[in-house]
């Protein structure tokens, strides 16, 4: 399904129009350029193309339909979509559609938890890649799926490892305000954290500044137990702080347990050095404030 057809300085392809992934589209639709993407059902298709975006259905398990349509005039492609089982999906699909491409810019969304646990240590981009368990090893191997277009082909692909991820919509002030939140402490133990806006700008930087084959830690300036989010939103909503939960005895799911498993501090110095990135939201108090301002507006 295909609804907008602007101009702009240029056409960006989002397999994964996703939380991340739509910040950047949506700022890059604003800025004049033509914007397309993927998504999983017809529902969202149809709200996101009433937002003048081109849409195109992909699960990840069968290539596109119309490839060669979803691809006219492409000039930067962006992919969101985690690894499954198997081989990373969208190369599975459509990594000759891509090298024919050759897009002027490339960008692939992972995560921190490449690296895995470090004890509450300091990570930057030259740190081995030691991640923990099966989703974090998967990470790393879709990391190398998409680097050896860069060394193979020349490709200019670009990686960036997202801290946790939080916006609107998806904070700890919407958790408290839901009854979901829990404060559950693990002595020592510390996120990093990025604002959505934030994610979108890190990119937006990038595709003005290519460096092939580059890899971007993305994170604020503070990593933090957290509780404290949790402490600080509910001092926000002059709400109640919800008691702590020792984390040996809380009741997670195994997901939820394996992020505990990861206990690092992230830098983001090439952020700022390479690309000229300044943080709008450079700590998680910044973030909530700004969020809850806006909720109140």
């Amino acid at each position: 399904m295909t609804t907008h057809r602007g101009g702009g300085a240029g056409h960006l392809f989002c397999f994964g129009l996703g939380y991340s992934a739509l910040a950047l589209a949506r700022a890059m639709l604003r800025a004049g350029w033509r914007v397309s993407g993927t998504v999983r059902t017809e529902e969202k298709a149809r709200a996101l193309a009433r937002e003048g975006f081109s849409v195109w259905l992909f699960d990840a398990t069968a290539p596109l339909a119309e490839p060669e349509a979803a691809f006219e005039g492409v000039t930067h492609v962006l992919t969101s979509i985690p690894p499954g089982d198997g081989p990373e999906p969208v190369l599975a699909h459509h990594r000759a559609d891509i090298v024919r491409l050759a897009p002027r810019w490339i960008g692939y969304l992972s995560t921190t938890g490449v690296y895995g646990d470090h004890g509450g240590d300091w990570v930057d981009e030259d740190t081995p890649l030691t991640p923990s368990g099966v989703r974090g090893s998967r990470r790393v191997e879709a990391e190398q799926a998409w680097a050896a277009l860069y060394e193979r082909h020349g490709l200019p692909v670009h990686r960036f490892r997202l801290a946790g991820i939080y916006g609107p919509g998806r904070n700890a002030l919407v958790s408290l305000q839901e009854g979901r939140a829990r404060r559950i402490v693990k002595p020592g133990q510390v996120f990093s954290r990025i604002h959505v806006d934030d994610i979108a700008a890190v990119l937006r930087a990038s595709m003005d500044r290519p460096d092939p084959g580059a890899v971007y830690n993305v994170c604020d300036d503070e990593p933090a137990p957290p509780q404290d989010l949790i402490a600080y939103a509910a001092e926000l909503l002059g709400v109640a702080t919800p008691p702590d939960i020792p984390f040996e005895s809380a009741e997670l799911s195994p997901m939820a347990r394996s992020f505990y498993a990861d206990n690092k501090r992230v830098r983001n110095d090439r952020i700022k050095r390479d690309l000229g990135v300044r943080l709008a939201y450079p700590d998680y108090r910044s973030g909530l404030r700004a969020l809850a301002a806006a909720q109140a507006a």
